[in-house]
């Protein structure tokens, strides 16, 4: 999804249909590809058979067609589209819809924040000052992702340079269409917890360029990169301005390491004194331990110093001076629920011994109830 915004109105590029391309155009930019087309809202004409697309006087000419039919989606209005988009990829066409899109005006409590910590295995952690706090599982993107490095190694093994086939574009595409997916689900299970919170400000931790020249090792490596958490925070930046959500980005330098109930000071990045130390450590993977032996989420408890972070760095006239973490308690770090991103299906047992299969879904999460 691609976002336009100006001092009028918020447009939102969708795409709502995919036509598979079953011909080759022959001769036609064999080295670029095809190119993008743009129709303005002038040039489209809504009939009964659908959205007319005009192909202008020259193909008329040559092939005898002047126009083409797509159909008119169903919850979009034909006065509010501005323009149409026609994008190739990977054997498909894409039909991008701008239209017009009022910002909501929905009046929420800027002093509830949510604090997020991105990641890989938990995508998100997140923590308000509300008394919540949960997961957006990620293990199940980080499988995609490795699912999809798999195979292409395998189809590009003993192949030349710059190799691919219909099979690699194949997959190509479905790994991107299950990833758009991710993201569109990720950012609404965050914009849907703070609606039903009335959590008005999102602060969303992020390293600029976090990704140039990591080192991680090989594996890690391939696992991390192709994770689009950027496109995510994206996302949930467009829907907080959507329904009039303040978000704000802030570094998370030592966020990890400072602890949270015991206030350690969070210096940045290049700035920390000779004798910093925080008062706690990570015992474990997932687990950091306290000055005072209390064991929390590591994740959680860095979402919570990223909502510090940016209290610490606020100007004394900044209305975030007015967040209070006093709700932010032992018990929110210690155990978030987790979210997945796609259905489970799980056995279940009838009372007559038969075993059946129960789908957990989505939308049964509290963030959805």
């Amino acid at each position: 999804m691609i976002h336009y915004a100006n001092n009028i109105q918020q447009l939102n590029i969708y795409s709502v249909y995919v036509v598979e391309c079953f011909t080759n155009i022959t001769n036609y930019r064999k080295k670029g590809g095809l190119a993008t087309v743009s129709y303005p809202k002038q040039a489209l004409k809504l009939k009964e058979n659908g959205l007319r697309v005009p192909l202008g006087k020259t193909c008329k000419r040559w092939f005898g067609l002047d126009s083409f039919y797509i159909p008119m989606p169903s919850n979009l209005d034909f006065a509010d589209i501005k323009e149409l988009r026609i994008l190739p990829r990977n054997k498909y066409f894409y039909f991008e819809f701008v239209y017009k899109k009022d910002i909501e005006t929905t009046k929420l409590n800027q002093d509830n924040v949510l604090g997020i910590d991105p990641g890989l295995v938990n995508w998100l952690t997140c923590v308000s000052n509300v008394c919540t706090s949960f997961i957006v599982d990620g293990k199940h993107i980080k499988s995609m992702n490795r699912w999809y490095n798999k195979q292409v190694s395998t189809i590009k093994e003993n192949k030349p340079q710059g190799f691919w086939n219909n099979k690699l574009a194949a997959l190509s595409e479905k790994r991107n269409r299950q990833v758009r997916d991710g993201i569109n689900k990720a950012a609404r299970i965050v914009i849907n917890h703070c609606l039903e919170n009335n959590i008005g400000t999102v602060i969303f931790g992020w390293n600029k360029r976090n990704k140039d020249s990591i080192n991680i090792g090989k594996k890690n490596n391939s696992e991390f990169v192709p994770v689009p958490t950027a496109r995510l925070k994206d996302r949930i930046a467009q829907l907080c301005e959507q329904y009039g959500i303040q978000f704000l980005e802030t570094e998370e330098s030592y966020t990890s390491k400072a602890s949270f109930l015991d206030g350690d000071y969070l210096p940045t990045y290049g700035e920390k004194p000779d004798d910093w130390k925080p008062s706690g450590r990570r015992t474990k993977r997932g687990l950091y331990r306290t000055a005072n032996n209390w064991y929390v989420n590591a994740d959680a408890q860095s979402a919570g110093n990223i909502i510090r972070k940016i209290i610490q760095v606020s100007t004394s006239s900044s209305s975030l001076r007015n967040i209070s973490l006093e709700r932010v308690s032992r018990g929110i770090l210690t155990c978030p629920q987790r979210i997945k991103l796609w259905s489970v299906n799980k056995k279940k047992t009838c009372s007559d011994g038969v075993s059946t299969r129960h789908e957990t879904s989505l939308l049964e999460s509290p963030c959805f109830s």
